[in-house]
């Protein structure tokens, strides 16, 4: 075996322009795949963490019936999830937060708004709220901070008052006046044109609900822990009247949409793949038949054709490798530039995306699996291909291969 392992590797650098055409077809069919797949796969993460930054958390404690509601009936006290098992390998951040709709007003404008209680240092922790602020301060005692694309709509800025008109709890009037301190620009496009921001206390007297909240979120330190720690806290809450949601429960449709999107880019790949496939099979093509001459001699002169087959298959494994390795550090540096440094879209473009509800940005994965699927699908499919050779090899007549 060793014997045939040494000529294999001798034959491929035999003709050192062939062996590198090989190779780099099949290095860029693994960096094309590899950069479609992490720009894939990094929109959805992207997506998937400014949900659960802004919206939900990976998990969240409510009254049972309140997701499905959504009203402040449903409140409750937060003293309830005293004694609530919170381990520190698990959950990253929690934060109390009390949201309800209410009727934003300046001037003759008036919109519908969402109104989100917060703890200031929570959410800057959670959501990074302190680093969107474009204009103002991050203040919200006795003030609010709005979206910047609120604030255009009412034709407000920071230093105006905001005027405040909902429903509170148990059906009391809620109605309030606020100095705006800041404006904030979110990447999700439904935040920007409907957010408000009061502190927790504030936002609880203005709705008349001292001392409760409607959701409590959890930030993981990890995704793939959401499972356990949601076990966990369900067995706690065991006999209350809380329950514990996953992100992929409350937001059903962004899960629908990720995974159409997702069978969507995997039809776009196997086109990619099928093209890459004849590239690969014209280049084995062009190999086999550059040596038909020297696979006639080898069997004139007595070798078997399963060895020559099994010669020609180490060659096509060395060079499907070498291919896939090439391809493989073709594709890590860029995809971690752009990892860190995400493209963003300017001007119409970016209008264009924010009308369809999505960040300008195209952002990058760097999840491992990127390039070990990539990898492997590229490596099988060049394999596969590579049996052409060796059927060829089977085929072949001595007399007629030593006239060509």
């Amino acid at each position: 075996m060793k014997m045939y392992l040494t000529m294999a590797w001798r034959n491929i650098w035999r003709n050192r322009k062939r062996t590198w055409i090989t190779a780099s077809s099949i290095g860029f069919a693994v960096f094309f795949a590899c950069v479609m797949q992490s720009m894939q796969l990094g929109s959805y993460e992207r997506m998937i963490d400014n949900s659960v930054r802004f919206f939900t958390g990976h998990l969240s404690i409510h009254q049972e019936a309140y997701w499905g509601e959504k009203i402040l009936d449903n409140s409750y006290d937060r003293d309830q999830l005293a004694g609530l098992p919170m381990d520190p390998d698990q959950v990253m951040l929690s934060v109390p937060r009390i949201s309800s709709f209410a009727l934003a007003s300046s001037g003759r404008q008036t919109k519908g708004v969402m109104v989100n209680g917060i703890n200031p240092q929570d959410e800057a922790a959670m959501s990074g709220l302190d680093e969107k602020v474009v204009d103002g301060v991050y203040e919200l005692e006795d003030g609010a901070l709005i979206a910047a694309g609120l604030a255009e709509y009412l034709k407000i800025g920071v230093g105006d008052t905001l005027v405040l008109v909902s429903q509170g709890y148990h059906g009391v009037n809620a109605v309030g006046q606020y100095p705006v301190k800041g404006l904030v620009a979110f990447p999700v496009p439904e935040l920007n044109q409907s957010a408000v921001y009061l502190s927790l206390s504030v936002a609880q007297r203005f709705y008349g609900a001292e001392g409760l909240i409607t959701s409590y979120s959890l930030l993981l330190n990890s995704p793939g822990q959401m499972a356990a720690a949601q076990q966990s806290i369900e067995a706690a809450l065991d006999g209350s009247e809380l329950s514990v949601m996953n992100w992929r429960e409350m937001m059903p449709e962004l899960v629908q949409g990720i995974e159409l999107d997702y069978y969507g880019g995997l039809i776009m790949i196997g086109i990619l793949y099928m093209i890459i496939g004849f590239g690969i099979f014209g280049t084995f093509l062009m190999m086999t038949k550059e040596r038909t001459y020297e696979f006639g001699i080898l069997t004139a002169i007595g070798m078997k054709k399963p060895r020559v087959q099994l010669m020609v298959s180490l060659e096509i494994f060395f060079l499907t490798f070498l291919g896939v390795i090439l391809g493989l550090m073709a594709s890590a540096p860029i995809i971690t530039y752009f990892y860190l440094n995400p493209i963003r879209i300017t001007g119409d473009a970016a209008k264009a995306f924010e009308n369809f509800g999505y960040e300008a940005i195209i952002p990058f994965s760097i999840d491992p699996m990127v390039f070990y699927y990539q990898g492997v699908v590229i490596f099988i499919l060049a394999l596969m291909l590579g049996i052409y050779p060796i059927l060829y090899v089977k085929r072949l007549q001595t007399i007629k291969a030593l006239k060509e």
